[in-house]
């Protein structure tokens, strides 16, 4: 099956920082999970792929169109949707107007009604502020308001931070109905529990590069790759 996603040898310096050092990664139609420590370039990956950060060398396609260079705002409508790490709420905005804001008109698989179906904290919440949320009622919002854009793939980074368990749970069963619907998924996590429940094929960036892809399974069990490429042990 061809690829959605395609990112060849993606270089990103910061002054004299080479961040990422020749990424290479590949989505088709299942989930992605890319994990690894602190500070090894996961988010710039995530802002390179939507051109938030410019990319020096190398290439992204999607379904074989080349994303670089074109600007955030164009990447958006040619189908990828980013969650950020921190959420990034207007505080003046309600729940419900940050939904509008992204709602596409005419016949969409995600509407304002799923979402509030999908997450009814939400739909309680719908009068509140972005300032108002708890972190895990914000991360139900920013994960919804992309959706609600039905892009062919969504890019999220790090959503299950600093959320409840229960919530964690609920997470990963709203990412795997949505990549069930033929949704790309790629998910940068930190939490491997996350990352090995969503996605059946794992990639681990270490300093810039894709170290290695594994299965989940082979990850869950291997305890000296977690300590090495993440210095955790599973559901840490």
């Amino acid at each position: 099956m061809s690829a959605l996603l395609e990112v060849r040898d993606l270089h990103v310096r910061f002054g004299q920082a080479h961040i990422l050092q020749g990424v290479s990664m590949t989505l088709g139609a299942e989930p992605l999970s890319l994990v690894g420590r602190n500070g090894m370039g996961k988010s710039t990956l995530c802002h390179a792929i939507m051109n938030m950060v410019a990319a020096k060398e190398g290439s992204v396609r999607l379904d074989g169109d080349d994303l670089l260079g074109i600007g955030p705002s164009r990447v958006a409508r040619r189908g990828v949707a980013l969650v950020p790490q921190g959420r990034r709420m207007f505080p003046s905005l309600s729940v419900h107007e940050h939904l509008l804001l992204v709602a596409r008109r005419g016949e969409h698989p995600w509407t304002v009604d799923r979402v509030y179906e999908t997450f009814p904290r939400l739909a309680e919440r719908r009068r509140n502020g972005g300032n108002q949320l708890s972190g895990g009622e914000q991360q139900m919002l920013a994960i919804s308001r992309a959706l609600l854009m039905n892009p062919r793939i969504v890019i999220m980074d790090e959503p299950s931070e600093g959320l409840a368990p229960v919530i964690v749970d609920h997470l990963i069963d709203v990412l795997r109905k949505i990549a069930a619907e033929g949704m790309g998924v790629l998910l940068v996590e930190q939490n491997l529990r996350v990352a090995t429940s969503v996605s059946e094929t794992v990639a681990i960036m270490v300093t810039g590069r894709i170290a290695t892809t594994m299965s989940a399974r082979q990850l869950d069990e291997d305890r000296d790759a977690q300590r090495r490429y993440l210095g955790v042990s599973h559901g840490h």
